[in-house]
């Protein structure tokens, strides 16, 4: 895994020397775009060949979509405003815009946490997870990547089956809220991708997370190509 996000960022690198003038007084939206023009198609291959349908993370997710150029830049301001929404609705989620798509980040200082060794929604839980279930009314036209993560502590079978049963906790919460079923894919890695220490109980604690990848769907991606003339 260390090595393909050495490598993306490489081309990433490559990309934005390719498109220096386009990209020098660019906002972030269309620096986005005018890189996933150049770049997209091969990061996108890279991700796919190096990380998997099977064993994807949420980078790999957004950066595996990009659609680039000026239907980019359509996608690309579409997500700026759910990001926005996002931020205003829950205030502390760890939000990122990454190329084309968003990258939310619930841990238990975020809205979205779970009692210790149990996965059911709590109280707190949902009512973050009823405000993005409304964001996900307002932006039909995205696919949701759900992933579950721990701490190292515990044995890692049982973390693997508890990172499973929180991320389709919340796969399930937010389908009940009328989200399409077919706009989620679920994710699950136990303790194997930490963020933080897992020496330190703060560490431990942001480790126990649930991250998101929102993606453009098919239709938006139609609807971009369309506006672009493609």
């Amino acid at each position: 895994m260390k090595n393909t996000i050495k490598t993306i960022a490489l081309l990433f690198m490559v990309s934005a020397l390719v498109s220096c003038d386009a990209t020098r007084n660019a906002n972030n939206k269309q620096k986005g775009t005018v890189i996933g023009a150049s770049g997209g198609a091969v990061i996108g291959g890279v991700i796919g060949n190096n990380v998997g349908d099977k064993n994807n993370t949420a980078l790999g997710a957004i950066i595996g979509a990009v659609v680039g150029g000026v239907a980019g830049n359509y996608i690309g301001d579409r997500m700026d405003r759910q990001a926005e929404r996002i931020e205003e609705e829950i205030p502390g989620a760890q939000v990122e815009r990454v190329g084309e798509g968003i990258n939310v980040v619930f841990d238990e200082s975020s809205g979205v946490y779970f009692d210790t060794n149990k996965y059911g929604i709590n109280g707190a839980s949902s009512a973050t997870l009823n405000k993005l279930a409304g964001i996900f009314k307002e932006y039909p036209d995205t696919n949701i990547l759900v992933e579950g993560h721990t701490d190292s502590t515990g044995p890692d079978d049982f973390n693997m089956t508890l990172s499973k049963q929180r991320a389709k906790a919340v796969t399930s919460f937010l389908s009940s809220q009328g989200i399409s079923s077919g706009r989620f894919t679920t994710n699950w890695y136990g303790p194997n991708q930490p963020k933080y220490d897992n020496s330190t109980s703060d560490g431990r604690a942001k480790n126990r997370r649930v991250e998101l990848a929102i993606i453009a769907n098919e239709q938006m991606k139609k609807e971009a190509k369309e506006k672009a003339g493609y």
